[in-house]
């Protein structure tokens, strides 16, 4: 009798990061909508999970550092905050190009897991309030379920109240 394959997981940096850490996780892609306004809030209607779980990754110069911020999808980032975790002065949003360029993924499916190179990461606080978080996973349609403290020791990341909630 022949052995069942073994399914792999989606072959994306993000999960290969997480399986060589062997941290427990879950995959969820579902159809993207290049139309939708928003990829962050489609993942969270798409994949039926609430908007305050699932959060987006956002590239930022800190002092002309390239950070990470990690925020709910329902929030916009405290740039004046997020300097300040980072012990910086002057924070700006990367420009798409100089985000895809250092991570090695596309807007809209950067991962804060498996980058390019690493980057000082900042994951907002309101993630040690749940029991699982929801980030990209490396491409747009795919998001990974894990726990957010895992995510915080895989990427040493600072916790700090970065988010404000979106108008």
């Amino acid at each position: 009798m022949a052995k069942k394959k073994r399914q792999q997981p989606a072959s994306t940096p993000a999960v290969r990061a997480l399986v060589q850490a062997d941290v427990p996780f879950t995959e969820h892609p579902y159809d993207h909508d290049p139309d939708h306004p928003s990829f962050g809030l489609e993942a969270a209607e798409a994949l039926g999970l609430d908007a305050g779980s699932v959060f987006k990754t956002l590239m930022a110069t800190v002092d002309g550092t390239l950070t990470v911020a990690v925020l709910p999808v329902v929030c916009s980032l405290n740039l004046k905050a997020l300097a300040t975790a980072c012990g910086g002065k002057r924070a700006g949003l990367a420009s798409p190009a100089d985000a895809e360029r250092a991570t090695g993924y596309v807007v809209g499916g950067i991962s804060p897991l498996g980058q390019r190179t690493r980057h000082r990461t900042v994951v907002d606080r309101s993630a040690t309030r749940l029991e699982l978080m929801y980030v990209s996973g490396g491409r747009r349609g795919f998001d990974l379920g894990l726990v957010p403290a895992d995510l915080i020791r895989l990427t040493d990341a600072v916790v700090a109240d970065v988010c404000v909630p979106a108008r």
